[in-house]
């Protein structure tokens, strides 16, 4: 199967990750795109407002919905709390998948702080979705001295399972304006909506 890895809180889910995981199914010719609801950002972790868990996974499961997106907890289930470990111990599980990581270009300007980004660069090919008002601040970025010689023509999406790695493309879909800052001060009790959702993991 051809798989592609949707990491982040989701504190709450929301249209914007549905719209871009359809978007990159139909782009790059996916089976199915995985959620990976992290047990905990790193980069986020001092966050005050970041519901507990099960409430953000129940929030994923019922924005899934039944399009083709699995949700996941598979990070908890590992005990990984850094992207670079969580795929090489993916990797091994599920050697008969194809796996290529999705992330936001407000991700790729904060892509060189992350643990061992360049191996997960040469590790997994990295499909970028461009985010209006990101492109200039993407582009100047650290680790964009390294990455940009390794873009490949968006055109070429599809033949993903087939590029050399380190490899990325820019993905640009029709943007959604929905945030989940803006979603949390819109309705700070929205975790209610959730608390007494079913909220086990499933075998992924």
């Amino acid at each position: 199967m051809r798989i592609g890895l949707l990491g982040g809180s989701f504190n709450p889910a929301h249209s914007g990750h549905r719209a871009i995981s359809l978007a990159a199914i139909a782009a790059l010719g996916l089976d199915e795109v995985w959620w990976l609801v992290s047990p905990g950002n790193p980069l986020k972790d001092q966050a005050t407002d970041m519901a507990p868990f099960a409430v953000r996974f129940a929030s994923a499961r019922a924005m899934a919905g039944h399009a083709p997106i699995r949700v996941s907890a598979i990070e908890q289930r590992l005990g990984t709390r850094y992207t670079v470990d969580t795929l090489a111990k993916l990797q091994l599980l599920y050697r008969q998948h194809d796996f290529i990581w999705l992330m936001g270009e407000d991700n790729l300007v904060s892509f060189s702080r992350w643990k061992g980004w360049r191996r997960i660069a040469r590790s997994i090919p990295i499909a970028v979705i461009a985010r209006p008002g990101y492109d200039s601040a993407a582009r100047a970025v650290p680790a964009m001295g390294w990455l940009r010689r390794f873009f490949r023509p968006a055109h070429q999406a599809k033949n993903w399972t087939t590029w050399r790695l380190p490899a990325l493309v820019l993905l640009r879909f029709r943007p959604d304006p929905t945030s989940a800052t803006r979603l949390r001060a819109a309705d700070p009790g929205w975790q209610r909506r959730y608390l007494r959702r079913p909220a086990d993991p499933p075998a992924t």
